[in-house]
């Protein structure tokens, strides 16, 4: 039986296969998961209490929201973001809340992106990028990131865009990096998305977990506002990465196209979930404080701990993942070296290439991903001692 042409350029998602593989050679009692970015703690108690209390409180909350999200999310997420950026944001005209960012990407390429169109993505990048636009039709081009400091070249940026780009993605804080894109990178990034009429796409579900430097929203810098749309979500910041509560703030145009795509993909998002984000959303700042404390002990315990086992790394100033180097450890590919590491270690990790589109440049690298318990930390990277030694 026939199947579509779309698919053959791309695989199923190896971040996944890499779980699903330790668990099913190891067992969940030996397996060490610093491939997936889901916390293996539990979630802020104020959360899953606002969950517990949408699905006692009003019946409705069990059936469907608003299609383009629960009206007190929507109106929450544009209090916040007002504060934040300084700009008005209509939550009527310019909020919709999807099933997580996963769904909130291929919706926002969905609604401007038409066949043959050309999408800039950096790379290394998220391994949905690249078949979210080849499933709309669109061509993805990738800008390389170059280590340590996981730079763009300028130049090389600037000649990636020709008459048929359509849009960029950035992500920032990055996976599968950890950089933090400046404000002078993102500065040029704009200069260019003016001078090309380019819509950029911005991912940033990391932008509480910035630990050097900070945050910049795209749509925050002068002319960006008309042509960007700004994704986000709770999987992240809350630990609820199960819930699929994610969003896109954008200007009234393009949230028109992207509420058409969102209504057929699927409808909408939990409606209890929604209300409990919304809750959680009224944190107090004290609450992402000791969240970037927290997660940065994370990353200096796992950045130490690889080191010292001959990995060879940048210490990532955001988001929870660290692109580490194996050239000094093995002669194999990132793959071989992987599938060995979980074979032996029960310690699974996700191939570099697989955040490649030219598969060739990651084969020297393995990301790691910390949104784990320092003891469990403490237990792969005994693991890997063990073996590597």
């Amino acid at each position: 039986m026939r199947t579509s042409s779309r698919l053959e350029s791309f695989t199923e998602s190896v971040i996944r296969e890499m779980t699903r593989l330790n668990l099913k050679l190891n067992g969940s009692e030996r397996a060490v998961n610093f491939a997936q970015g889901f916390p293996d703690f539990a979630p802020p108690p104020g959360i899953v209490a606002a969950a517990h209390d949408a699905l006692d409180s009003d019946p409705s909350f069990h059936q469907y929201s608003t299609t383009w999200g629960a009206p007190s999310l929507r109106r929450a997420l544009a209090r916040l973001k007002e504060r934040e950026w300084g700009q008005v944001v209509d939550p009527e005209t310019m909020v919709t809340v999807a099933c997580g960012a996963t769904e909130s990407m291929i919706a926002a390429m969905l609604a401007v992106v038409d066949d043959g169109d050309e999408v800039i993505i950096f790379e290394p990048h998220y391994e949905n990028y690249g078949p979210d636009c080849i499933l709309t039709g669109g061509r993805p081009r990738p800008v390389l990131l170059r280590p340590p400091r996981w730079e763009f070249d300028p130049d090389e940026l600037a000649a990636a865009f020709v008459p048929n780009t359509r849009a960029i993605v950035i992500n920032t804080p990055h996976n599968p990096t950890g950089k933090v894109f400046s404000r002078k990178e993102l500065m040029e990034i704009a200069r260019l998305c003016q001078k090309h009429d380019v819509v950029a796409i911005t991912d940033e579900i990391y932008e509480r977990l910035v630990y050097e430097g900070e945050h910049v929203s795209l749509a925050t810098l002068p002319g960006m506002r008309e042509r960007t749309i700004t994704i986000s979500g709770a999987s992240k910041t809350y630990s609820v990465t199960g819930w699929r509560v994610g969003w896109l703030v954008a200007p009234p145009d393009l949230t028109n196209a992207i509420r058409k795509v969102h209504d057929f993909l699927t409808v909408g998002a939990p409606h209890p979930l929604q209300i409990a984000v919304a809750a959680a959303l009224r944190s107090p700042d004290s609450f992402y404080t000791e969240l970037r404390a927290e997660y940065r002990d994370r990353r200096d315990r796992l950045v130490s701990g690889l080191r010292e086992l001959g990995f060879t790394l940048d210490v990532p100033s955001g988001a929870y993942y660290v692109m580490a180097g194996i050239a000094s450890l093995t002669s194999q590919s990132d793959v071989d070296f992987a599938l060995r590491l979980i074979r032996e270690c029960g310690v699974a990790t996700v191939p570099g290439s697989s955040f490649y589109d030219r598969r060739e440049m990651g084969r020297q690298y393995l990301r790691f991903s910390y949104p784990k318990q320092i003891e469990t930390i403490d237990r792969g990277l005994e693991a890997l001692r063990s073996h590597l030694a």
